[in-house]
């Protein structure tokens, strides 16, 4: 057997080790790690914003566009958006949009420089807990460059994942620290970084388990310290965590973005829980058709869990065997699943079975039982460790380069999905949404949602997007409506729909009545939503052009009186509205008090109104007695909009003796 070798950490009774520098070779090791991370990631500067997210986290968030001012950093740190309370990681994406405007290739490059500076946290926290250089650059490589930890850097919106995991470094560091050197204030450093962690991704709640991990191996402080002081130590770490925790889920089932155990069944997540967790471990050593959504399972077959929970249960025994010879093994193995039980999906959020980015952290405990069992079983030939070691590091190199590729706009990354997966509809749908952005492509778009709707017919944003798709064939225009009403049909609730049914009903012969009805719907579902707004403008503009057109053909006069009636009563400030409802009245002998009404209300709604006053005129000049407001009325229209018969009437009216 071989037994684990390792110096012991620094104390205050060697003063000279704070005075050493770090040796050349640590320098050269963090140096090529920054170098192969951004020689790697640095394409990501031709990379655009995706359509899925990055829209609602920044490239479309009206609040980040805006940059930092004091209404977005109020609205950073109040804000639940895309189900997530996460102030620090809105913060970063303000000051990117200060800093760099809605370039999307500096918000990708911000991404990496995070993902690099944890690279060499964790290189120097490794190191100074282990004092093992080439294990340590090794979990480091395979954390910078291992394909797996391309959707966490490569997609703007998973901000939160690299700027948690450099403050979650940063934690480990400076705890390493305070066990070296007992001083208080490292303790509370680690405690500070733990919570800006917090406040950039909720999942860094399981540090405080990690930190007791650690106090086995490597810092081995149980048998100085007794477990009992170790873990009131970490109380403060773990009350945070309670807190963080209970708020996520809070702001996470506001949203709407917790599934229900109707839903999905408890039954149905253990089995996917435990699948996953050696799913992950197959795609850290073989990954291959890596996807940014893998659909949520109908039905497992009962052998797969069964043989999962047996797979994960004997490495669990294997390694507590082993946790008196190789203590690695056991600290990576529960590092791993420590920190993957947060996101594990027994609390289910969002529709996916599994996520990349979720092997993020997980994996440098893997890394570690890795890195230290091989430094172990191979220690009889050094030369064959490092090249192992480096033909390891240069196949995630090169594997991280190609699934880089498939990174770039949302069309690359969808179709690469839909090819690698089965019954996506996810993909399928931001596929189809992606295509139509594309010229040309309008067929494949609705193709592709299409497929998305048959996938998951009770989705209301597919059925609304293969509408929108729809509605821009003028054949189609029928389709695209029932489908926005089987979207309403579904979720009643949501504005998008109706906003976009008014659109559509606003284009069909007699649909505008009821376009209208549709858009003051949505308005009162949202009555920020400025689509819906517009939207309800064109459809007033036509109902009121349309009786506009009805008053010029004969016998339709009393249509056109409802158009405008009906106008007035959806938006009764139109002083236009009002003005042509009064001339249309005029033709009513028996009408015209009313029509009088309507043209002062015109004028108090809009007292530069030239037609209302001289309309008001004309009508107050055939009431005994009202003449002389009638040429008030006419001067003012006169004042307004200079006409030379106008102007000759008013002279011949001021001539007439009264």
């Amino acid at each position: 057997m071989h037994k684990t070798r390792r110096q012991p950490l620094p104390t205050r009774s060697d003063p000279d080790s704070e005075r050493k520098k770090w040796p050349a070779p640590d320098l050269w090791i963090s140096l090529a790690l920054l170098i192969a991370t951004f020689a790697v990631y640095a394409q990501v500067r031709t990379f655009e914003f995706l359509n899925h997210d990055d829209p609602v986290y920044v490239s479309q968030n009206p609040h980040v566009r805006q940059g930092i001012s004091p209404e977005s950093l109020r609205w950073a740190f109040t804000s639940g958006e895309g189900a997530n309370w996460f102030p620090l990681t809105r913060l970063s994406h303000l000051l990117d949009a200060q800093l760099f405007g809605m370039d999307s290739g500096w918000h990708h490059l911000t991404n990496a420089a995070i993902h690099a500076l944890a690279v060499l946290l964790l290189f120097a926290f490794l190191l100074r807990a282990t004092q093992a250089r080439w294990p340590s650059a090794f979990v480091a490589f395979l954390f910078a460059l291992h394909p797996l930890h391309v959707e966490s850097v490569a997609w703007v919106s998973e901000r939160k994942d690299v700027l948690c995991a450099l403050f979650w470094m940063l934690a480990l560091w400076c705890s390493v620290r305070y066990v070296a050197h007992s001083e208080r204030r490292w303790y509370l450093l680690s405690l500070a970084a733990f919570v800006l962690g917090l406040l950039s991704k909720p999942m860094i709640v399981s540090l405080p388990l990690l930190l007791l991990l650690l106090d086995f191996w490597p810092l081995q402080r149980y048998a100085t310290t007794g477990w009992k002081k170790l873990i009131l130590e970490k109380v403060p770490f773990a009350a945070l965590a309670a807190a963080a925790a209970i708020v996520t889920y809070l702001v996470q089932q506001a949203s709407g973005a917790v599934r229900t155990f109707a839903v999905l069944p408890i039954g149905l997540r253990i089995a996917n829980a435990l699948v996953s967790y050696v799913a992950y471990l197959g795609m850290l050593v073989w990954p291959a058709n890596l996807a940014v959504f893998y659909p949520y399972p109908l039905e497992l077959a009962w052998w797969k869990p069964a043989l999962a929970a047996a797979l994960l249960i004997a490495i669990t025994w294997s390694v507590l065997r082993s946790l008196r010879d190789r203590p690695y093994l056991a600290v990576g193995w529960f590092w791993y699943l420590a920190t993957l039980l947060p996101v594990i999906g027994i609390v289910q959020v969002g529709g996916q079975a599994r996520a990349d980015r979720y092997m993020y952290v997980p994996m440098i405990g893997l890394g570690i039982a890795v890195a230290w069992g091989a430094a172990d079983l191979l220690r009889p030939w050094p030369s064959a460790t490092k090249a192992i070691a480096a033909i390891a590091c240069l196949a995630c190199a090169v594997l991280t380069w190609r699934q880089l590729e498939f990174w770039h706009d949302s069309v690359a990354l969808f179709q690469h999905a839909v090819d690698v997966t089965e019954r996506n509809d996810l993909a399928q749908h931001q596929l189809g949404n992606a295509l139509l952005e594309v010229p040309g492509r309008l067929p494949d778009a609705i193709a592709h949602l299409q497929e998305s709707v048959s996938l998951n017919p009770d989705s209301p944003r597919s059925r609304t997007d293969l509408g929108n798709a729809l509605s821009k064939l003028p054949d189609r225009m029928p389709d695209a409506i029932a489908q926005y009403r089987a979207a309403i049909r579904i979720d009643p609730d949501q504005a998008i729909p109706h906003s976009n049914l008014c659109a559509a009903l606003a284009d069909t012969p007699g649909g505008v009545p009821e376009a209208i009805a549709e858009c003051q719907t949505a308005i009162r579902l949202d009555p920020g939503f400025a689509a819906a707004r517009d939207n309800l403008g064109s459809a007033l503009a036509k109902e009121y052009n349309l009786g506009l057109a009805l008053a010029k053909v004969p016998g339709r006069l009393p249509d056109a009186i409802a158009h405008f009636e009906a106008a007035l009563r959806i938006d009764p400030n139109n002083a236009e509205a009002h003005n042509n409802l009064g001339f249309a009245l005029t033709n009513y002998p028996a009408r015209m008090p009313e029509a009088i009404r309507h043209f002062e209300t015109a004028v108090q709604l809009n007292p530069d109104y030239a037609d209302a006053h001289y309309n008001l005129g004309v009508a107050l000049s055939n009431i005994p007695g009202k003449m002389p407001e009638a040429i008030r009325h006419f001067e003012a229209a006169e004042r307004l909009h200079p006409d030379p018969e106008l102007e000759q009437l008013l002279k011949r009216l001021h001539a007439e003796p009264r």
